[in-house]
């Protein structure tokens, strides 16, 4: 079969891509933007689903296509995703498109009690996309997972590693139960119903076999990785509400934080569900979540990864912050210290304006870096700008070197830190 995923770079997604292509189907790659995934596949498309609203945008591709997988989604909107475009209005223009194509078989990610209860844009705009597609004579199937885990590290089970490795485990308040289920468990169930013969026209809820808490799941991610149990730690709601409007700002920045308020909101309704019309139409029998880590053990890669997780969003705090504030005192509280370290050099006559170029340089670097989509130049940058600091103190002020402080040497850490920075910026 020649089989088009939307959304091929995601979780799930990257993971059919694969799985297909291993069984001898054609696949066909569209994301919205050039990954690696994508230069590797034999078709790659870039497409934005929030822009291709027409089904004219789709068509041209749909041409020789057998069927369609829809796994885009987005958590919230910012300036850069926009639910209701990703998930509703991008969507059907999709699905008009394969009727009018032709392209009758479309597997369509929703996601689980959307059906029942719409408490943000997410859900709500999710379950339009979905009575967008049953409006369509399309042979079309519906998959409405719970929260989706698997081997690859991204989102909640990005999420779900990192909480693990805490030495103390904050507790949510407020978080209704899951049944998270294995992608492994959502690739035969994708693979069962692109067969001819399989059953279509319905929607069919897909969750694990268990009904756990959040701090049974890391409990059983941290036992995988490990470690001992770690003590639970109920964080007030002020706190938590605190963390979740901390995610919010991030995603405005063009940061995708798992912790945003439409995932407390989603979060407090919990993913739980009736599963017996999956396994009687598949056969297939969900496996336990201990059961599922106990077949990959755990390497060291994986720990490395867990650390890091909540590592990661302190060194984008941190990194920001300090190049923004250090221009900033530049310009106003250490204006005449910045002066006073230029006045016995050689540059002595333009010593004000080089504090200036020097501060305004550090607020640019500060800022490029805080931005999602600038900040591997912001940390480029951010490593160029100390280099450079690094050989002109050198070259003007030598006996900084010798400085108690160390205002040169600290040089050496902080290009480390960046190099850090950039070996774990993406996300993906």
């Amino acid at each position: 079969m020649r089989v088009m995923i939307i959304g091929a770079s995601g979780l799930i997604g990257s993971t059919l891509s694969a799985q297909l292509k291993a069984d001898g189907d054609d696949v066909v790659h569209v994301s919205r933007s050039a990954t690696r995934g994508s230069s590797q596949a034999r078709h790659s498309i870039v497409l934005d689903m929030a822009k291709a609203l027409r089904p004219d945008d789709w068509i041209p591709s749909l041409v020789g296509v057998d069927a369609v997988i829809n796994c885009a989604g987005v958590l919230q909107d910012n300036a850069w995703d926009r639910t209701a475009a990703v998930h509703a209005a991008g969507a059907s223009a999709l699905f008009r498109a394969c009727e009018k194509v032709g392209v009758s078989r479309v597997i369509h990610f929703s996601a689980m009690g959307v059906d029942r209860e719409q408490p943000s844009a997410f859900s709500a705009s999710k379950l339009a996309g979905d009575v967008a597609l049953m409006e369509r004579d399309l042979d079309w199937v519906i998959l409405r997972p719970s929260v989706v885990l698997g081997r690859p590290a991204y989102g909640a089970s990005a999420l779900f590693r990192g909480l693990a490795a805490l030495p103390l485990l904050p507790v949510m308040p407020a978080t209704g139960r899951l049944q998270v289920v294995q992608l492994r468990d959502i690739v035969h169930t994708v693979r069962f119903f692109l067969r001819p013969e399989s059953p279509s026209r319905l929607a069919v809820d897909i969750a694990g076999p268990e009904d756990l808490t959040m701090s049974e799941v890391v409990a059983h991610y941290r036992a995988w990785l490990g470690w001992k149990t770690a003590r639970k730690v109920a964080l007030p709601g002020w706190a938590a509400r605190a963390l979740y409007r901390l995610g919010d700002a991030a995603g405005l920045l063009g940061w995708r934080p798992p912790i945003r308020s439409n995932a407390q909101r989603e979060i407090a309704r919990g993913a739980t569900g009736n599963i017996e019309t999956w396994t009687a139409l598949t056969g297939i029998l969900p496996m336990r979540l201990g059961d599922a880590l106990a077949v990959d053990p755990p390497t060291v890669q994986e720990r490395w990864f867990a650390g890091l997780y909540f590592v990661k969003p302190a060194i984008f705090v941190v990194l920001p912050f300090f190049w923004i504030m250090t221009g900033i005192i530049s310009l106003t509280s250490g204006w005449r210290s910045g002066v006073q370290l230029l006045a016995v050099t050689a540059i002595a006559p333009v010593a004000e304006l080089a504090v200036v170029a020097g501060a305004l340089a550090d607020i640019a670097v500060g800022t490029l870096i805080a931005l999602r989509r600038t900040s591997r130049l912001g940390l480029w940058g951010a490593i160029a700008t100390s280099f450079f600091y690094g050989v002109a103190g050198t070259i003007l002020r030598p006996d900084l070197w010798n400085e108690p402080l160390g205002p040169l040497l600290k040089i050496l850490p902080i290009i480390a830190l960046h190099l850090v920075a950039l070996a774990i910026l993406e996300e993906r």
